[in-house]
């Protein structure tokens, strides 16, 4: 049974600002710091390789004291919104009616909502009262990735039918004000808010790279070097320094059995889709993957347009590669890291 990513789309909060934008509001924030952690921090955000990124509150907005509550609320409200509005622009683009969806996965962990957005579309775009639902959340980076596993997994096991993948993310709502330390700092730096959906099909009529396969690599023992705490204030960063380091270890395990399972090598894929995770992260990878003669630069263009959106940004790669109209047969290699710690990968044939 084929699997395949008919369409992707991406939608982009109403708000922007560009790194020169934010180093007056990053002066103010920082005012009363030493001077010599100023320059420090200064020169993160300077250095990011992040130009640009996106946000669902007034940058002004972000750099405020408010509460978890009033945040959280917040996301609640405009991740609806960018659910719709990606979802509707992704059926659009595939010439999908609401009412063909079987099942739907939202993905989300920068906020939180009980009913889950899934339940908001459902009403909202008035889909079917028997479609399958899925939120998937504290997954962080990795979870578009985990929910086109998902989905490839449900539409496998029933042919003729087709998927909504919804991944919202707003790291601006998890901001912590009171927070110096070098976690969210980094955070800061590299993160923006984004929404993308991925529909995928069973259908025999409906087009798209095929999921030839895909695997999940989990690493022992590492349960405490990325994620959020939950405190008072809200989401706390944790991201441990040793992330990049710790990823290049394992990344002959990660790769080549996959790919030899699949009778491939990194020579044979075409298009490298990886989540931009932070500059260390990718700078990592892409010195791994220039030993293939292979390159990341869709994973370092969306990185510099957008910034790090979590679990949405590597469907931003996504669409990149889908803009170029890749010719049949041709391979890409989809890759995230993210929480737990984990490594998540799908192989894709045009």
């Amino acid at each position: 049974m084929n699997v395949k990513i008919a369409q992707v789309a991406k939608q982009l909060p109403k708000y922007s600002c560009t790194t020169e934008e934010i180093l007056p509001l990053l002066n103010v924030w920082l005012e009363g710091q030493e001077p010599r952690f100023v320059k420090k921090i200064t020169k993160l955000f300077e250095g990011a390789a992040v130009n640009k990124r996106y946000s669902i509150m007034n940058p002004l907005e972000v750099f405020k004291a408010t509460s978890f509550e009033e945040k959280n609320n917040i996301y609640c409200r405009e991740v609806i919104l960018l659910g719709e509005q990606v979802l509707s622009k992704a059926l659009a683009k595939a010439n999908w009616s609401p009412h063909s969806l079987d099942y739907i996965i939202t993905v989300s962990c920068t906020g939180v909502m009980i009913p889950s957005l899934d339940a908001y579309l459902i009403n909202k775009m008035n889909l079917r009262q028997d479609i399958v639902r899925l939120p998937v959340t504290e997954m962080g980076c990795v979870a578009g990735i985990s929910g086109l596993i998902y989905a490839k997994n449900f539409l496998e096991a029933n042919p003729g039918k087709r998927a909504a993948l919804i991944t919202v993310e707003a790291p601006t709502a998890t901001f912590q004000l009171d927070d110096f330390s070098m976690a969210n700092m980094v955070s800061a730096a590299i993160f923006g808010d984004g929404a993308a959906c991925c529909l995928l099909s069973s259908h025999e009529k409906d087009h798209g790279p095929h999921i030839l396969d895909q695997q999940m690599y989990h690493f022992y023992n590492t349960e405490d070097i990325m994620g959020f705490k939950l405190t008072n204030n809200g989401m706390k960063m944790v991201l441990d320094v040793e992330v990049p380091t710790i990823i290049a270890s394992h990344f002959d395990a990660i790769i080549h059995p996959f790919l030899q399972k699949n009778g491939v090598e990194i020579k044979d894929i075409d298009y490298m889709i990886f989540h931009p995770g932070g500059k260390k992260i990718v700078a990592t990878i892409e010195k791994i993957f220039t030993e293939f003669n292979k390159n990341i630069d869709d994973t370092k263009a969306i990185l510099a347009r957008y910034g790090n959106m979590s679990s949405a940004t590597v469907l931003y790669v996504l669409e990149r590669v889908f803009e170029r109209n890749p010719q049949v047969g041709e391979l890409g290699l989809m890759l995230s890291f993210g929480p737990g710690f984990t490594a998540q990968k799908i192989l894709l044939r045009w």
